[in-house]
């Protein structure tokens, strides 16, 4: 792969130098606040797994799927900077994992907050779609047609601004 010869806009991309080398972005003077991040990914099943996985309590051979997917989901979340290269190593105050079943799907949210320099959405869409990942390796042996989808932020406060991505209750 080469490099373009056209240079990206400055604001483009936080994370490569004027060189377009990559680079862990200097947060060091930016302010310490408390910032928050909601993440969401989806899980869809067969419907036949998904009757299946309720009528056993969400329990297969592997063991207890939601209590399973929780807690990797919080390992995710607080493992991200080992897993993303140039994100900052963040001590996490809360980490939240709710997993919801809407049908034939598994709806895994994970809210992150810290009080730093930098935001935590890394860490909510790592923890998010690491429960999602972690739901899929326990019913595999059920189907291999389980989709994860729509890994994406919900939410996110602190910084330089709050953003907010979930689509409004219909009225």
């Amino acid at each position: 792969m080469t490099n373009s010869s056209a240079p990206l806009p400055k604001a483009a991309l936080s994370h490569v130098d004027e060189a377009q080398q990559p680079r862990m972005v200097d947060v060091g003077a930016k302010a310490i606040t408390h910032r928050t991040a909601t993440a969401r990914a989806r899980v869809t099943f067969p419907a036949d797994v998904a009757a299946a996985l309720h009528a056993a309590g969400y329990v297969t051979p592997k063991g207890a799927v939601l209590t399973v997917a929780h807690i990797a989901g919080v390992m995710g979340a607080k493992a991200t900077s080992q897993l993303i290269p140039l994100c900052h190593p963040l001590s996490l105050d809360k980490c939240d994992i709710t997993i919801s079943m809407e049908g034939a799907c598994a709806l895994v949210d994970c809210t992150v907050s810290c009080r730093g320099s930098t935001g935590v959405e890394m860490e909510a869409l790592t923890g998010a779609s690491i429960a999602a990942l972690t739901i899929y390796d326990m019913c595999k042996a059920m189907s291999h047609d389980i989709v994860i989808a729509e890994v994406r932020l919900l939410t996110k406060t602190g910084g330089k601004s709050d953003l907010d991505f979930r689509t409004p209750a219909a009225t």
